[in-house]
């Protein structure tokens, strides 16, 4: 390839605040995609997918690749995000199937849930390197380059008032976007750095502990297995705990000990979900069992299907709530959003 910027591309990141930061006159405020983060090389026939830890996505998605000749200009390089939709949802899960080793199967998986990429940023288009122009300056650039609405190459809505950006974050969260990302207008590009700002949802839950692994580095916890019962009463892995210190880890083992438990258990480890997985293909997901009497209230961002979508913090011991009240009923539905409409935005 010969462009003004040569694949691989670390991505700019964004740092996690707690709030919108208010309106200064200078910020943009995007909705924040939940997918693969993506920067697409276009030099005339050639198509490189570069992942935010520089590898290449382009062998898992034949379809984009067509579509960034179809639909981007000859010679660019674009910021964005992969998706897989489900109808007007996003659908995470799928598009971490996309990640697969055989050819025939990506062919197939290109057929039956076809990606999207939504696009954000541009570094490069044609032989001028964008990186050190401001934000609104590429972002009026990106403008350009979109003379409708793409059929797999979409351009994300964005706001300068902070009264819109407040009402996408409530609302589409219902469509399984993530947030708001928030992009100061004079933000030069900058590779890899933290520079830009995302706000979060952030819930809690009660939840049953019902067992741990151990942590890569020695005999302490390593994360914690939660639980919460469905409607006929069956306890089901939603997801796990993970962030604490060394020694907050040694400690848990011992004040575990007590609840260890070898028989009965409703869980197995290959029955939990990403026992299989080719993402961890050589992790150890064994387990520690305990029996299901200890309730810790946890937070987390959002559900993916019925479990946790990513890691849940720790908050609290719940010794006032029983195992039994944790369950499915507590967790907060988020309001249904049209893909579609926030695109068309």
């Amino acid at each position: 390839m010969r462009l003004p910027i040569a694949p691989p591309l670390a991505p700019m990141l964004a740092k996690t605040v707690n709030g919108l930061p208010p309106q200064d006159g200078t910020l943009f405020y995007e909705p924040k995609w939940d997918g693969f983060r993506c920067v697409v090389f276009r030099d005339g026939d050639e198509v490189y997918l570069g992942s935010r830890n520089e590898r290449p996505f382009t062998r898992y998605f034949p379809e984009l690749v067509e579509a960034v000749k179809a639909e981007l200009p000859d010679r660019v390089v674009v910021d964005g995000e992969i998706v897989v939709r489900d109808g007007q949802l996003l659908d995470f899960e799928a598009l971490q199937q996309r990640i697969h080793p055989a050819a025939s199967r990506v062919k197939l998986l290109a057929e039956q849930t076809p990606a999207s990429f939504i696009a954000f940023d541009l570094p490069a288009l044609g032989e001028e390197s964008l990186l050190e122009a401001p934000f609104s300056e590429r972002r009026a650039r990106l403008e350009s380059i979109f003379g409708g609405a793409g059929r797999a190459i979409r351009l994300t809505p964005v706001t300068t008032s902070e009264e819109q950006a407040a009402e996408w974050f409530d609302t589409f969260e219902g469509a399984g976007l993530d947030g708001i990302v928030v992009k100061p207008g004079g933000l030069p590009y900058q590779p890899d750095k933290r520079v830009m700002s995302k706000v979060k949802h952030e819930r809690t839950a009660d939840v049953v502990v019902a067992g741990y692994r151990w942590h890569k580095s020695g005999p302490v916890v390593g994360s914690l297995l939660l639980g919460l019962h469905d409607s006929g009463g069956t306890l089901r892995h939603v997801g796990v705990a993970a962030a604490f210190s060394m020694k907050r880890r040694a400690e848990l083992v011992e004040e575990l000990a007590p609840y260890v438990s070898q028989d009965g258990h409703p869980w197995s480890a290959e029955s939990l979900p990403g026992a299989v997985s080719k993402w961890s293909a050589t992790k150890d997901l064994s387990f520690v069992p305990l029996r299901s009497e200890l309730v810790l209230e946890v937070a987390y961002d959002h559900m993916e299907g019925s479990r946790f979508r990513h890691v849940a913090q720790f908050r609290r011991w719940r010794p006032d709530r029983t195992p039994e009240s944790c369950t499915f009923e507590q967790l907060e539905r988020p309001l249904s959003y049209d893909l579609d409409d926030i695109l068309a935005g």
